[in-house]
């Protein structure tokens, strides 16, 4: 029997118990982001038609059939031809195996939001009505890969410019805006509205319409390397609207009655976005994989939890009231705000209605994704 010293003994007795050290507590253990669950657990699986999303990712299989575990279910689609309702159900039952996504915590709740492409009105050449320009990607911005130099840190990119032989980050959009010298001859259209050229560079894509009555198409080709910050958050901490009023038509609103704080507010976000104007033949914004978006079948979301070209299951409910929506899409874009593991933004379409349901909607949502069997879920991988 191990002897205690009456020195210790006492000294036990006179330290107060504060003095002793707990054992370190241990941090709580993550669950994972995505977990296999059978297609009775896919909520809503029968309440729609799968076969427009079975279109949108027939067309993704020119890229997916180059990974592992893909090849053979682009192969077997190609071989369904004109398919029923029945026939795309049963092909997604037996070629893929559903994934519940869930945030850290085990819950599988998120935030689903949509996205739309605006159409504002813009001239080739500026005038009195045609004041504010978009612009294409700066000759002087520098986009540094740190994956070449650190693999560790992925695919982070590092934006900026040269001052002298330093690197420092690229101009923020006040300095953009208050210094349209720096951008002489990068400038793609003159628009007649500063808010809703503010709005084109959060959704990414919208149509130009031309006073000829042209229509073209730009898409989102670079940044300026400076977090987003919302414009929305920061009316609701100025008192400007309630959270249940907050919404793109209402911050229009805003804009109009108070077109004095415009320029101000609009500069509180420092991230701008540079654009590339499209071809005749894009009548819908291609997403990150270059494949042209279908309204209201395709998805942004992180690809850090879902990889590009995959199916998801989306359970929510629609923008307007509470009614369910339930909806197979695909994954076929990202964006800067959309970060998480149940986050997603939903592709509305184009024009006036679209953006009507876009800039409402900030719903609940559950997601599944629908990965060929075999294949593991990017963040599972990693926790393994």
């Amino acid at each position: 029997m191990k002897k205690i010293s009456w020195f210790s003994l006492l000294l036990s007795l006179l330290l107060p118990a504060a003095c002793v050290k707990a054992p370190p507590e241990k941090p709580p253990v993550a669950a994972p982001a995505a977990v296999p669950v059978d297609w009775s657990d896919v909520e809503g699986w029968l309440r729609d038609d799968p076969r427009p999303a079975l279109e949108v990712f027939r067309r993704g299989c020119g890229a997916l059939r180059w990974r592992s575990g893909w090849e053979q279910v682009c192969a077997r689609l190609s071989e369904l031809e004109n398919p029923t309702e029945v026939d795309a159900r049963q092909f997604f039952r037996t070629w893929f195996q559903p994934w519940r996504l869930q945030q850290e915590d085990g819950s599988a709740t998120g935030l689903l939001t949509g996205y739309y492409v605006p159409d504002l009105r813009g001239s080739r050449t500026p005038d009195e009505r045609y004041r504010y320009p978009l612009y294409a990607v700066p000759d002087d911005l520098l986009v540094i890969d740190l994956g070449d130099l650190y693999p560790e840190l992925g695919s982070y990119r590092l934006r900026g410019r040269l001052d002298g032989r330093r690197v420092v980050p690229y101009w923020d959009r006040a300095a953009i805006d208050a210094h349209p010298e720096r951008l002489v001859g990068k400038e793609l259209f003159w628009v007649d509205d500063p808010v809703e050229l503010f709005f084109l560079q959060i959704q990414g894509s919208g149509r130009i319409l031309l006073p000829d009555g042209e229509r073209v198409m730009v898409n989102y080709a670079d940044q300026n390397g400076h977090p987003y910050r919302s414009i929305g958050k920061l009316l609701l901490e100025k008192g400007a609207m309630t959270r249940e009023q907050m919404s793109m038509q209402n911050i229009r609103a805003w804009a109009c009655r108070h077109p004095d704080q415009v320029a101000a507010l609009l500069e509180e976000n420092p991230s701008y976005v540079f654009f590339r104007e499209l071809g005749p033949e894009f009548q819908s914004p291609p997403g990150a994989l270059g494949i042209p978006l279908m309204p209201e079948r395709s998805l942004a979301v992180d690809p850090r939890f879902v990889p590009l070209g995959a199916p998801l299951f989306v359970a929510t409910t629609w923008p307007v009231g509470d009614a369910p929506l339930w909806r197979l899409m695909v994954a076929q874009d990202t964006g800067g705000a959309i970060k998480g593991r149940v986050r997603a933004d939903f592709f509305w379409g184009m024009g006036a209605e679209a953006g009507a349901l876009a800039g409402r909607m900030k719903q609940d949502v559950r997601l599944w994704l629908l990965l060929p069997r075999g294949v593991t879920p990017p963040s599972v991988k990693g926790e393994m």
